[in-house]
Formats: C-alpha cells, sequence, structure tokens
C-alpha cells in the first residue's frame, strides 16, 4: 500500500490560482501512473487529471482542460496539480491516486485503475 499526502487546498476567489502536491511514500511511484480526483458535495468523484509514469503524456477532463497542468517530479517522489483561473464550481475535495500497474502505456482515467489514494485536500473557490 502506498501513502499519498495531498497538500495545497485551501480557499481562493474565483480567478485564482493554486498548486497542489502529492507526495508518495513508494519507491515505486516513478513507475506508475498518477491521477488526481475530486468530489463535490452531492456529487460523485470525477477524473480530473493523469499523467503516464514517465510525465511524457498527460489527460485532463473537459472541464479543467487548458485551466490545469498536471506534473511530476520523479526524484521528489512527488507529483503536482496547477490549477489556473479556478471557477467556483472547482469547488471539491481533491484526491490523487496512484496507478494498480507498473509502465502502464496509456492514460489512467477510471478509479479502479488506481489501487492507493490520499486523504484529500479541500478547494474551496468563492464567486
Amino acid at each position: 500500500q502506498v501513502l499519498l499526502v495531498e497538500s495545497g487546498g485551501g480557499v481562493v476567489q474565483a480567478g485564482d490560482s493554486l498548486r497542489l502536491s502529492c507526495a508518495a511514500s513508494a519507491s515505486t511511484f516513478s513507475r506508475q501512473a498518477m491521477g488526481w480526483f475530486r468530489q463535490a458535495p452531492g456529487k460523485e468523484r470525477e477524473f480530473v487529471s493523469g499523467i503516464t509514469w514517465d510525465g511524457r503524456n498527460s489527460y485532463y477532463a473537459d472541464s479543467v482542460k487548458g485551466r490545469f497542468t498536471i506534473s511530476r517530479d520523479n526524484a521528489k517522489n512527488t507529483v503536482y496539480l496547477q490549477m489556473n483561473s479556478l471557477k467556483p464550481e472547482d469547488t471539491a475535495v481533491y484526491y490523487c491516486a496512484v496507478d494498480r500497474v507498473s509502465y502502464r502505456r496509456t492514460i489512467a482515467t477510471s478509479e479502479g485503475d488506481f489501487g492507493s489514494w490520499g486523504q484529500g485536500t479541500q478547494v474551496t473557490v468563492s464567486s
């Protein structure tokens, strides 16, 4: 089991930016894809963004495309989510997750693809 710890959430105004970080405990981090999901009150958890194990490919939900950027630093076992031009509808608890398998060639986007999850960090965007 991989321990994931998110940080960087907070309360901001619409149009502001935040950068979320997710630190992983496993030495296998560099071999596994990572993902960010979010869950708004009363809604199901949804995929936000994913990045392959080598950082070469990334994928975004349509709702965040062009505003959010995912990246990773394998030397630090950390994945990031830069969120710009935040909107009130981005308000949610954000979770990072690590892929169940190593060296996946495609982007993992389904919750079932991920084996370990962080505790979540709250992002609140006021209008």
